[in-house]
């Protein structure tokens, strides 16, 4: 590694610091050159500007996490494989947010970082498997929209929650109802234990005197681990 990059390398992990622990607020480029050792022009001369370091620390952060599992040998099932995406978009979204939010929440209308252009890259791929095994029942860029919408929903309801609250069963729901939704098949019904015990719930209100403050709470938690519960197998 030549000098270039080596400061390069520096920048880039010091933002990458102060975007994960303090936010992106606190990437400024005075907060960066401390860091990173540096002295502030040396961050227009690498970057151009803030967006392009942002630009820039969002793509590493992806391509760290994510390029190494897509070089994972794809299967003979697209649909399947493009539940592993799926998965793999929403794991990311959960361990790195500051990443996440830096590559689809920007300010400019419109606008999205290479990072978020490379992974639609990605989805478009995966559907278009689909579409080639003849199993998509909409149009390639119209069935990559539906997933991609979905699937970023998703992560930014679930990261903005605190990590005890996320619920992955959520993204579970939502997953299959997409992939549904593109593929013309009907998604995995619930089991009907689930069923029953979200019917129980919704009528519990209605069972006043019954039941202690404590013991309707301890129903209502169990109620609802059952209607989340997934199918079996």
């Amino acid at each position: 590694m030549n000098e270039r990059d080596e400061v390069r390398r520096r920048i880039l992990d010091a933002a990458a610091e102060l975007l994960q622990s303090r936010g992106r607020d606190a990437v400024t480029t005075r907060a960066v050159s401390a860091a990173a050792g540096v002295q502030p022009p040396t961050i227009y001369r690498l970057f151009t500007d803030m967006a392009g370091l942002l630009d820039a620390v969002a793509a590493d952060g992806f391509d760290a996490y994510l390029l190494r599992k897509y070089d994972l040998a794809l299967t003979d099932d697209p649909v399947e494989d493009l539940r592993t995406g799926w998965d793999l978009h929403v794991e990311f979204g959960l361990e790195h947010p500051a990443h996440y939010l830096l590559m689809y929440v920007q300010p400019d209308p419109g606008r999205r970082s290479p990072a978020a252009e490379q992974a639609s890259e990605r989805l478009r791929m995966l559907v278009r498997r689909v579409a080639e095994a003849g199993r998509l029942a909409v149009g390639v860029e119209a069935g990559a929209a539906t997933v991609h919408a979905a699937g970023r929903g998703a992560v930014l309801h679930l990261i903005s929650a605190p990590p005890e609250e996320h619920d992955r069963g959520l993204s579970r729901r939502l997953r299959e109802a997409a992939i549904g939704a593109v593929t013309g098949a009907a998604p995995p019904g619930p089991p009907d234990h689930a069923q029953r015990a979200a019917g129980l719930k919704a009528v519990l209100g209605g069972a006043e005197g019954l039941f202690t403050a404590g013991e309707r709470a301890l129903l209502g938690e169990f109620l609802d681990r059952l209607a989340d519960a997934p199918p079996a197998g």
